[in-house]
């Protein structure tokens, strides 16, 4: 069942969101310093791309909080809004709550994606 719904979460716009993370990851290796900030966007970028079965859980020190304010206000709040207007407009349907419960979930990751760790069910 995870595969079916992480084949067709593809199709309603699970890629357009790897895309958005794959763009901010390429922009962060652009400078030396934001390597690592690029290297976790590769990394997060695999939960857009099949969601289903996977949870985050925050495991959040201090460097991760630092590195999370600067992320919000360079590439977070552009990939949140991104995620966030994509999962609204698939909840206006019965059949697309899932796939808006999952949009909204990696909003939140967006937002806050350092001390995050994805982990399989």
């Amino acid at each position: 069942m995870r595969f079916l719904g992480n084949l067709l979460w593809i199709l309603c716009g699970g890629l357009i969101s790897a895309i958005g993370w794959w763009c901010a990851g390429l922009l962060w290796c652009i400078t030396i310093v934001g390597i690592p900030v690029g290297l976790q966007c590769f990394k997060l970028s695999s939960i857009s791309l099949n969601p289903f079965g996977k949870e985050i859980i925050d495991e959040g020190g201090a460097v991760s909080c630092l590195l999370n304010v600067i992320w919000f206000f360079v590439s977070g709040v552009e990939l949140a809004v991104g995620n966030f207007v994509i999962g609204c407009i698939l909840c206006i349907t019965i059949i697309g709550i899932p796939f808006g419960k999952q949009f909204f979930k990696i909003a939140r990751l967006a937002l806050f994606p350092f001390g995050a760790r994805v982990v399989k069910l």
